[in-house]
């Protein structure tokens, strides 16, 4: 079986390669905070692995085999369970969830996993409103997009946030954004690139600067009907 450190690895991969086709040891390391030197060693310990669990070449970067893809969701799936339960069972706040869940997902079997499944309805989302692997460790393809590129004037809807930095969770709160909240960006202003938020229903206001709307992804959404008003009925003769 694959050491804790390869699970981690290999979830780091997949979702860097959500951004690029191909991993270059420099942002593996960077996203897992340890030295390039020992992001190389590792990578190629992988693709040593029988079978091997990634594709890699020195100065070309990495991907995932197909069983390297496998594992990484597997561990996903685990995570994100582990979120929800800590979430909507325990009373964890959505800013505290991820470090706990990360403790935890190497330690638990499969069978807890479907147990905790089952438990919990099995949902489709974590607090933070990533897609949960199911059980075929299908995940359905994410259509949101930044915050940060969304057009002004536009009806949108947060439909899931980063969950690896708990500061920004919790300003996310502070402003009183959440999951399904819906917005409209009214501007966006030069230079520093602060964006200046109508939110529904309600009418508050909020400003969010880039690196926070980096990290809040949205949709757009149709805005509501609003039903024209009905005609004054006629007067009987």
């Amino acid at each position: 079986m694959p050491t804790v450190s390869m699970e981690d690895y290999l979830k780091a991969l997949y979702h860097l390669e959500s951004r690029t086709p191909r991993v270059s040891t420099t942002a593996l390391a960077r996203w897992l905070h340890v030295a390039p030197a020992s992001a190389t060693e590792m990578l190629r310990r992988l693709a040593a692995w029988q079978p091997p669990l990634v594709h890699y070449t020195p100065r070309h970067g990495a991907t995932l085999t197909p069983e390297g893809r496998r594992l990484a969701l597997r561990i996903i799936r685990k995570h994100r369970l582990l979120e929800r339960f800590l979430h909507d069972i325990l009373g964890f706040p959505w800013d505290a969830v991820h470090a706990e869940a990360e403790r935890l997902e190497h330690a638990v079997s499969d069978e807890f996993i479907r147990r905790l499944a089952a438990l919990l309805g099995d949902p489709a989302y974590d607090p933070h409103g990533h897609p949960i692997p199911g059980p075929d460790l299908h995940l359905p393809p994410v259509t949101d997009t930044p915050l940060l590129h969304a057009p002004p004037g536009v009806p949108l809807v947060v439909k899931r946030v980063s969950d690896r930095d708990p500061g920004l969770l919790r300003r996310i709160t502070e402003l009183g954004l959440h999951l399904g909240q819906r917005l409209i960006v009214l501007e966006r202003t030069p230079y520093d690139q602060l964006l200046h938020l109508q939110l529904e229903p309600g009418g508050g206001r909020a400003v969010v600067g880039p690196r926070l709307a980096q990290s809040i992804f949205v949709q757009q959404v149709e805005p509501p009907i609003t039903p024209p008003p009905a005609a004054p009925l006629e007067a009987h003769r």
